[in-house]
């Protein structure tokens, strides 16, 4: 019964009672024992009855010992069992010693006690587990109408429904603690689950920015070193873009890591058309592609794209030739925006084992709805990016 009336497992408010978790400070253990405590004023018949002065004094010394160990046996045994619950032989010890006190008190000092199997029922619902509750608060009730015929048939009667409700009841509430319990583990399951995506995604977009410009960095910075001494106007310019390059990576690193970055095809197109002429690639690039429609997260999966593939074929293709193109497609599955970076490279082991990126990159496609294709093709290398476009026409808009 004490499980009824905690009101929360929300923290902080100072009435909220943590529901199926031991108190972690005084004020939760002086709030749970409140809410216990408040019920034990049921307990007030048997208390009546022992100072009306009906039973000797011997019988009245018996009497309030077998109700004080009564309390604590049945306190002990659904206040523990809340948060760390007893071992099976404990709770089934504990509950043979209140049956017992209900049966001896309630047959030896009269009807008053009857009430004492009420908690029986209470604590049976709150520690057993179902199927052996639904079997043991029947039994309890029986038990108590047998003990009643002796001492007082009529009050048995009348607490026989409510000791049976009463326990059935408490079997209710404590699924309703264990849910709590396991949708409590399951909201930490879930935050951690967030934590790992972010990290993911911070990982993900560092490795796509700081390896497309990178790369790029170090390509001009070995063609500024052939050009000096000899050409220092070309080479300063070689060093203006460095500049250039590292102060948009600085902002866009800044940017992952806020969160709030979204990557732009246009601008990645750009982009990769000075990336490959730098690299000493004949680049051949669409200059604006038809956008109209598509989500701005697919666009970004799009643009992460060919951010990755170029950085590709910078780095391991050893290609004279690549060919970006941007397309739409009309299939069964409804419109598609196709990607394609092919180069002419046949490049080195880095290019036919599947790394980081795109590992990062196949992710990033699926969160979108689409899939890669990346594999040597009869003329070089070939990396396809596939998204659904729903609303976009069917137009190709090529290289």
């Amino acid at each position: 019964m004490s499980t009824m009336t905690e009101r929360s497992d929300r923290p902080g408010g100072p009435g909220d009672v943590p529901i199926g978790r031991p108190p972690t400070n005084r004020r939760e253990l002086s709030a749970k024992l409140l809410w216990i405590g408040a019920y034990l004023v049921f307990l007030g018949w048997p208390l009546e009855d022992l100072v009306s002065g009906r039973h000797s004094a011997a019988a009245t010394a018996l009497g309030a010992a077998g109700l004080a160990a009564f309390v604590v046996a049945y306190l002990s045994l659904v206040f523990r069992n809340v948060g760390r619950p007893f071992s099976a032989r404990t709770v089934g010890t504990l509950l043979g010693t209140i049956a017992v006190l209900a049966c001896v008190l309630a047959h030896s000092l009269g009807g008053s006690w009857l009430g004492l199997f009420v908690y029986v029922s209470v604590a049976c619902g709150a520690t057993l587990p179902r199927r052996g509750a639904y079997v043991a608060i029947p039994v309890n009730a029986a038990l108590m109408y047998l003990v009643g015929r002796h001492s007082d048939e009529a009050e048995a009667r009348n607490l026989l429904l409510i000791t049976v409700l009463v326990g059935f009841g408490m079997i209710g509430v404590r699924q309703l603690v264990r849910t709590t319990v396991e949708l409590r583990k399951a909201r930490a399951t879930v935050a951690q689950l967030a934590a790992n995506e972010e990290r993911l995604r911070l990982a993900r977009d560092l490795h796509d920015l700081l390896g497309h410009s990178l790369s790029l960095i170090t390509l001009k910075s070995e063609l500024a070193g052939r050009m000096l001494p000899g050409r220092p106007e070309e080479a300063a310019q070689q060093v203006a873009d460095i500049e250039q390059v590292s102060r948009q990576a600085l902002v866009d690193v800044r940017a992952a890591v806020t969160g709030y970055r979204r990557a732009r095809l246009a601008a990645e197109l750009a982009g990769a058309h000075m990336a490959l002429t730098a690299a000493g690639v004949a680049a051949q690039v669409p200059a604006e592609p038809d956008l109209t429609g598509v989500p701005e997260e697919v666009e970004a999966a799009l643009a992460w794209s060919l951010r990755e593939g170029v950085t590709n074929v910078v780095r391991h293709s050893g290609a004279a030739r690549c060919v970006v193109s941007v397309t739409h497609r009309q299939t069964l599955d409804g419109p598609v925006l196709e990607l394609a970076v092919e180069d002419d490279g046949t490049g080195g082991p880095a290019r036919t084992v599947p790394g980081n990126g795109l590992a990062g990159l196949t992710e990033r496609l699926e969160a979108a709805g689409g899939s890669l294709e990346a594999g040597r093709t009869r003329r070089g290398f070939r990396l396809l990016a596939r998204v659904p476009a729903a609303g976009a026409p069917d137009v190709g808009s090529g290289a």
